[in-house]
């Protein structure tokens, strides 16, 4: 219970930075998604991409093993996402991790931006796991500012000095990680499931 508890009182006494977030996180997600739209070749060149480094291709053969697969999504949004794009950056410049996820957030809405009526089905299912996956980045984003908050600010988190401070910072942000990490469970099993299941019903 303490794993639900603890982030609701983080996110409760940080209410405004909390929802300022998803405002904005979740507005560039839809800025880029427009953007794509808008300039249909920036979503064909990210297709292209991902086609070009092997994505595509890799996604295609995990997709016979659901388990694997959703490992694999786990791995990317957790590693790649979590841990080098927000954690890891903020721990050395207060606050970068939000500046890197604010792009990624982005680029992410000029790929989902869908091309032909395929995607357009497939996107359906898919707003659930953007929303899912979103959410635990947003709980990274928090801790990312309390973190740097309590880095610059000591007195933020009632203290004195500056290395106790980012302790204490950094405990928070573990509390919030631990949060988004089953966030990002839920979501990798129901992106997995939807994807092999789910989405090849309804392209029929």
């Amino acid at each position: 219970m303490s794993l639900v508890r603890r982030p609701l009182q983080i996110i409760r006494a940080n209410l405004r930075v909390y929802l300022l977030a998803n405002l904005l996180m979740y507005g560039l997600v839809l800025g880029g998604f427009a953007l794509g739209l808008a300039m249909p070749e920036l979503a064909a060149g990210r297709a292209e991409s991902l086609e070009t480094d092997g994505t595509a291709d890799l996604v295609g053969r995990l997709l016979s093993n659901v388990w694997l697969f959703a490992v694999t999504i786990l791995g990317v949004n957790t590693i790649t996402v979590g841990l080098f794009s927000i954690v890891l950056p903020s721990l050395v410049i207060p606050f970068l991790g939000i500046a890197i996820l604010a792009y990624r957030a982005v680029v992410i809405g000029v790929t989902l931006a869908p091309t032909d009526p395929t995607t357009w089905t497939i996107l359906i299912p898919h707003s659930l796991t953007l929303v899912i996956e979103f959410q635990a980045y947003i709980l990274l984003v928090l801790g990312a500012y309390l973190l740097g908050r309590a880095w610059i600010t000591p007195a933020f988190v009632e203290e004195t000095s500056r290395v106790r401070a980012y302790g204490a910072g950094l405990r928070l942000l573990g509390v919030l990680g631990l949060a988004a990490l089953v966030l990002l469970v839920v979501g990798a099993l129901y992106e997995a499931f939807t994807l092999r299941y789910l989405v090849p019903v309804m392209l029929r």
